[in-house]
């Protein structure tokens, strides 16, 4: 029989967050794909298990995947893990289960650690429905850009980010948003773990020399009453049609077209 591509979630900081089946899955394992073969041996060390490692990540993917194919065919199951949480989410994966998928392999997620959902449930925010936004832009207006797009999605946000761009990220959130409640995660599960919480503009000025790896939750834009204009969508178009070179006139008639309101309010929009 050919073997099953198990895509293993992995503890996100804490080791003991391993689940009792992922562990047993790793130690049967006859190949681990890694995303980082150094910290893939840690956590495999910490369960006492000994497989073949081979590097997966972004680089090397392409050309380990006949190679895993080809264990599969054989019969040997194979074990993804990225450096932390589930493969494929924001994280290198999705196109060795593709491939597997399409070689008619058989491919078992494992469930697991997760920032996303981990930091939700520290939040407290709704989460019936959310958005997650993995990680945002590097280049700041292409960075400002999304955050626009996102600014009249109802559903909470979650996001990534890195220490050197946090505090330019919540900048850029901050504009295109307004002042929202947001609560920042830092380190989850990890020694120095914290969850703050405040307002986009207080986390600004609270995270002057980040460290570490963040969560962000932000909550979504707030409901739009029957005959209110929904400012917050039609600023942010106003501001996307600005910087794409738009005059005020054709700004002005396009949102007023949109969103409903009229040229006067368009162009008090413009001002703003």
């Amino acid at each position: 029989m050919p073997g099953t591509l198990y895509v293993v979630a992995t503890p996100i900081g804490n080791l003991e967050d391993l689940t009792l089946r992922a562990a047993r899955i790793l130690g049967e394992a006859a190949l681990v794909a890694a995303e980082d073969t150094r910290s893939a041996r840690v956590l495999l060390r910490h369960i006492g298990a000994s497989p073949k490692v081979v590097r997966s990540d972004a680089h090397a993917e392409a050309k380990q995947t006949p190679r895993i194919l080809a264990a599969l065919e054989a019969g040997q199951d194979v074990a993804l893990v990225t450096d932390a949480g589930a493969p494929g989410v924001s994280d290198p994966g999705a196109a060795l289960v593709r491939a597997a998928a399409e070689a008619g392999h058989r491919v078992s997620p494992l469930p697991g650690p997760s920032a996303v959902t981990a930091a939700l449930a520290a939040a407290g925010a709704p989460a019936d429905r959310f958005r997650f936004l993995g990680f945002p832009p590097r280049a700041e207006k292409a960075r400002v850009d999304f955050y626009q797009r996102a600014a009249s999605e109802r559903e909470t946000l979650v996001l990534f980010e890195a220490p050197h761009r946090l505090r330019s990220s919540l900048h850029a959130l901050w504009q295109a948003l307004g002042e929202r409640r947001v609560v920042v995660c830092r380190e989850l599960s990890k020694v120095y773990e914290e969850v703050w919480r405040g307002t986009l503009e207080e986390a600004h000025a609270y995270f002057v020399k980040p460290r570490g790896e963040f969560t962000i939750v932000v909550e979504g834009a707030p409901p739009v009453k029957i005959g209110e204009v929904d400012s917050i969508a039609a600023l942010g178009h106003i501001k996307m049609m600005q910087r794409a070179g738009a005059t005020r006139r054709e700004a002005a008639a396009a949102v007023s077209e949109r969103f409903g309101v009229s040229r006067r309010e368009a162009y008090r929009l413009w001002l703003r």
